[in-house]
């Protein structure tokens, strides 16, 4: 029993230590990465087919450079460059129209956004309680079905009344009233 107990302790250990060996083996490939070299300045391109892939950098045309985009301002100040003038994320469109073209589409996609909500609320709200139509074309079909009761009720009437008359019916207070043989 001792040797049982001892054997178990041993492959415990020995499953233990092969875990952690893996486990450092993992963790220490992941420390092994070299840093990448840092990007070239701005100033370093020499065109606009090369300045603006880099989000980075800001293309003016007038003054033929690149130069970094000026982070601290939302948009690139008019000593830097002008707007017209600018080029960023692609030469063929200048800033000032990537600007206007990002704000309309930003507008329309809220605008949307908020139409859909409004109209998701309304036929929320329209679900819930009935319809003004609804109601009246529901208060029309009871009064049909009641002018029809009430003409079933009168025509049964009359019906009754010439039956008595004819003295189909065995009513003995009208005076139309079939003799009876003695």
């Amino acid at each position: 029993m001792f040797t049982l107990t001892t054997e178990r302790k041993i492959l415990t250990t020995s499953v233990f230590c092969v875990v952690v060996v893996v486990f450092v083996s993992f963790v220490g490939q992941g420390e092994c990465q070299t840093t990448t070299p840092p990007p070239p300045p701005c100033s370093s391109y020499k065109s606009c087919d090369t300045c603006v892939p880099h989000a980075k950098c800001l293309w003016c045309i007038t003054s033929k450079n690149c130069t970094e985009y000026p982070v601290s301002w939302l948009l690139p100040p008019a000593s830097v460059c002008q707007l017209s003038q600018a080029r960023w994320g692609v030469c063929w469109l200048n800033f000032e129209a990537l600007i206007i073209t990002l704000a309309v589409l930003g507008g329309s996609i809220l605008i949307s956004i908020a139409v859909c909500c409004c109209c998701c609320c309304c036929c929320k709200k329209r679900r819930s309680r009935p319809d003004r139509d609804e109601e009246r074309f529901a208060r029309k079909r009871e009064e049909i079905k009641q002018r029809a009761e009430d003409r079933k009720v009168e025509r049964m009437a009359r019906h009754d009344e010439i039956r008595r008359k004819y003295g189909l019916i065995g009513d003995s207070d009208h005076p139309y009233s079939k003799f009876e043989n003695e």
